[in-house]
């Protein structure tokens, strides 16, 4: 009974300790995350051996040994546990490193995209009636955005008349830092904020893409789902519509909706064969 009891609370320490173990590297994931976190699993999976190969040990030795020789084992058990522990928290904390990683480098890769499309961060203001190919929120029906809540970080509208290019900008970069500085409500208030004063934006597609980054990072995954929908039927064509399918692939799989998924990867990957989202949808397929 005492081994039972033992083993049950190793067990919990060790599976409450694997769960912990954040969700959001589905999301932003490259090869060398995917490599990381693969070997991780593989640590974990080898400590739990070890416990149950010890506690298993302990259990045959019981037979023969008397009670002086179980507490001593029970103290060892103790020790080792504690051991295991550490060595968990060192494996956390590098799965965080790593999803720090992942979220910078797609930053990154944003923001030259941004420069690629000519947006004000490339000193190109939008005209007066509004970016060619990207259509307002007023222009389709059933997709507006949700009246967000205060944002205290974000600069004054723009007077009435032409749109201040400089304030756009840096309304849509205090947001984005929100995202960098994993405060997701914070970055949901301030790019839903974003979207409703510049509505023609040419950053408003990225805006909506963050929102839904935001809500699959809080576990929201049909908000996420449902944002990134809007994207794909507001803005046909964007660059960030394979990113956004693949989002919603990810928030399907994280709802158990592994057929949703499978079939939304495919569809990426019919539809933007050339993206990397669509390698990334390879990969992901290929392991399920």
């Amino acid at each position: 009974m005492i081994v039972g009891r033992l083993r049950g609370v190793a067990w919990a320490a060790l599976v409450a300790a694997f769960f912990a173990l954040p969700v959001r590297a589905a999301l932003f994931d490259d090869e060398e995350a995917r490599r990381r976190i693969a070997d991780t699993q593989v640590r974990l999976t080898n400590v739990q051996n070890q416990l149950e190969a010890r506690l298993t040990a302990i259990e045959g030795q019981l037979k023969n040994q008397g009670l002086v020789d179980l507490l001593s084992h029970v103290e060892q058990l103790k020790t080792d546990v504690a051991r295991l522990r550490g060595q968990i928290e060192v494996m956390l904390n590098e799965q965080d490193q790593l999803q720090k990683r992942q979220r910078d480098l797609y930053i990154d890769l944003d923001s030259r995209l941004r420069r690629l499309e000519g947006g004000p961060g490339a000193n190109v203001p939008p005209a007066s009636g509004g970016v060619s190919g990207v259509p307002s929120a007023a222009a389709s029906p059933g997709i507006a955005p949700q009246p967000p809540a205060p944002a205290a970080s974000l600069a004054a509208p723009p007077a009435a008349g032409a749109p201040d290019s400089g304030l756009e900008q840096r309304a849509y970069d205090l947001a984005l830092d929100q995202f960098k500085a994993a405060n997701y409500p914070g970055a949901i208030a301030s790019f839903n904020a974003f979207v409703k004063t510049y509505p023609k934006s040419s950053l408003a597609s990225s805006a909506y893409y963050w929102i839904g980054n935001s809500q699959f990072a809080q576990r929201d995954y049909k908000g996420a789902i449902a944002t990134q929908r809007q994207l794909i039927i507001a803005f046909p064509g964007n660059a960030k519509i394979p990113d956004a399918l693949l989002n919603i692939a990810a928030s399907q799989f994280e709802l158990g909706d592994a057929g949703a998924s499978r079939r939304t990867l495919e569809e990426l990957i019919a539809k933007h064969p050339q993206s990397d989202a669509a390698v990334k949808a390879k990969q992901r397929l290929a392991i399920r």
